[in-house]
């Protein structure tokens, strides 16, 4: 069966990290892997590197203001229903913004379309009612809070048209055996100096101006501790480099902070910065998901996270983690503080969460639901004759 991952975005977020464990986690025996993108990237030379056939397509996706009928009428719509009968595609999981040129497309073809709704910011307007509810083959959304988001107060849409189906990690690549020495080494210090990290990207919603405030009070009560942030502007927004220039500067303005954080920038692999770290912080004032949350759990290092989004659903407070309000640095460094200063309750903490991703927030798990979705799909399309 040929199935479709569908997106404009070429760098790797917390969304594009998401697939790559689901591309991973599929079986292959199955399924045969495509993804389409407009250009290259660092997200299809990942896919790429698991076996996946890469395509471009050079294409700028739509805006959420996007009109159903017109823009089903560009001709993009025409290339990519030649795309899809030349490669025989059989189901498609796509981005929002290749919902409006995809789905006709594939309609044409009785190909059925998935969105896979990862981020909170998409509305759905009164007149994209019918198209979402009726032209869209199923919606899911990676966490509750996402889907309470797009279906607004009162619902846009009928709230059983989403299902809420939260992604995972593999365990097999996200383990507490991960060397964490080489983020060390690059920091220049031992392995007993506590090590308090972060992994995110440079946009506003992240929070790293709490965490560098939560980091002030941090020092005053462990002052040999050290933090790390690993991240980059990965899909190179204007507004997030304005924002990237402000947080750095402040960093290095600040004599405190100035020898005590260290911006790493993009890492290849976020396992050894996870794995280096005595305590993780996801410091954003939302999160539709958070794979850091998830990652940190499963490598068995207690997580320090904002209640809100994914990370309320997936970190059980005062089990694997703890939930602190948005905003507020003094309780973020509150928690980090009371992990740093306590060896046992950070291992306590770290097994309880590897054990809690493993009942519940597997890629393997994510993988079979995502299976079974598409099996259905398609048989549910095929012409009596040919089931």
């Amino acid at each position: 069966m040929n199935l479709l991952f569908l997106t404009t975005y070429t760098g790797i977020g917390g969304g594009e990290s998401l697939q790559l464990n689901l591309m991973r986690s599929l079986d292959h025996s199955r399924y045969a892997l495509h993804l389409l993108t407009p250009q290259s990237g660092a997200f299809p030379e990942a896919a790429a590197k698991l076996g996946v056939t890469t395509h471009i397509i050079p294409y700028r996706g739509t805006t959420t203001f996007f009109m159903p009928e017109l823009w089903a009428r560009r001709p993009l719509v025409g290339r990519f229903r030649e795309f899809l009968s030349q490669h025989h595609i059989d189901a498609i999981l796509s981005d929002y913004h290749s919902l409006p040129f995809i789905v006709p497309a594939a309609e044409a073809l009785r190909i059925p379309v998935i969105w896979n709704a990862m981020g909170w910011w998409f509305p759905i307007y009164p007149w994209q009612r019918s198209f979402f509810q009726h032209h869209i083959s199923r919606i899911i959304a990676i966490t509750a809070a996402v889907k309470e988001r797009l279906l607004r107060k009162p619902p846009v849409i009928p709230p059983d048209c989403i299902e809420v189906l939260t992604p995972g990690v593999d365990p097999t690549q996200h383990h507490p055996d991960v060397d964490g020495s080489p983020v060390r080494a690059r920091l220049g210090i031992s392995p007993d100096v506590p090590l308090v990290a972060m992994v995110a990207r440079f946009q506003n919603v992240k929070g790293h101006e709490y965490f560098l405030e939560a980091a002030r009070y941090v020092l005053s009560a462990v002052t040999e501790a050290r933090f790390a942030v690993a991240g980059e502007n990965v899909f190179g927004v204007s507004r997030d480099e304005t924002y990237k220039r402000r947080i750095l500067d402040t960093a290095r303005s600040d004599p405190l902070l100035r020898e005590r954080v260290t911006y790493l920038g993009f890492w290849p692999d976020a396992r050894q910065v996870i794995a280096a770290a005595d305590v993780m912080v996801c410091s954003s004032w939302f999160e539709s998901l958070s794979m850091v949350a998830l990652e940190s759990m499963a490598m068995q290092r207690p997580i320090v996270s904002t209640s809100v989004g994914g990370p309320a659903e997936t970190v059980i407070d005062g089990q694997t983690g703890y939930l602190v309000p948005p905003r507020d640095s003094r309780a973020i460094a509150e928690r980090v503080t009371a992990l740093l200063q306590n060896p046992a309750l950070r291992e306590q903490m770290g097994a309880a969460g590897r054990q809690h991703v493993l009942a519940h927030f597997t890629a393997a798990q994510y993988a079979n639901a995502i299976g079974r979705m598409v099996d259905q799909l398609v048989e549910s399309r095929l012409p009596r004759h040919a089931r």
